[in-house]
């Protein structure tokens, strides 16, 4: 394993019934491909604020675009180690929300590596979260959405 030290940020799209957006996607290293649930995001370029980068990474990850300006504060950092596509991450990353409505959601943006490892979407309610026995990235992903949409943190 390559060891890659990133740091991230992680898009929480909120749409117009409080719930977030999540990719399903599995790593391509792995002979059983387990899928799990994941947030919009990526490594932060040069210069790029984790604003810029959340708004960015949307974008390329899911066709929603919009402004930096429009994300909200952190709800919440963290630093995990991980493996994927045969490097040992470890990364620092920030989750910032941003209301979207009714955003339609596309992958014609993804570099090809994440269009070939993302096999779906699907926007998850609170009490989705935490009844599912799917593996969620954040583990805790329903207590910062329950932050998010109960009005913590600056989100409008």
């Amino acid at each position: 394993m390559i060891p890659l030290r990133r740091f991230t940020a992680r898009a929480l799209p909120i749409d117009s019934q409080d719930r977030v957006l999540l990719l399903r996607g599995f790593d391509p290293e792995s002979l059983e491909r387990t899928p799990f649930w994941f947030t919009v995001g990526g490594a932060m370029e040069d210069g790029e604020t984790p604003a810029e980068a959340a708004a960015r990474e949307l974008y390329e990850e899911a066709g929603i675009r919009v402004g930096a300006e429009e994300f909200s504060e952190p709800y919440a950092t963290g630093t995990i180690e991980f493996t994927w596509g045969g490097y040992a991450f470890t990364q620092d990353e920030v989750f910032l929300a941003v209301r979207v409505g009714d955003a339609v959601v596309s992958f014609e943006h993804m570099e090809q590596i994440e269009k070939d490892t993302t096999t779906a979407y699907r926007w998850w309610s609170v009490e989705e979260l935490e009844g599912t026995e799917e593996i969620i990235y954040p583990r805790d992903l329903a207590t910062i959405l329950r932050k998010v949409t109960e009005g913590g943190g600056g989100l409008a």
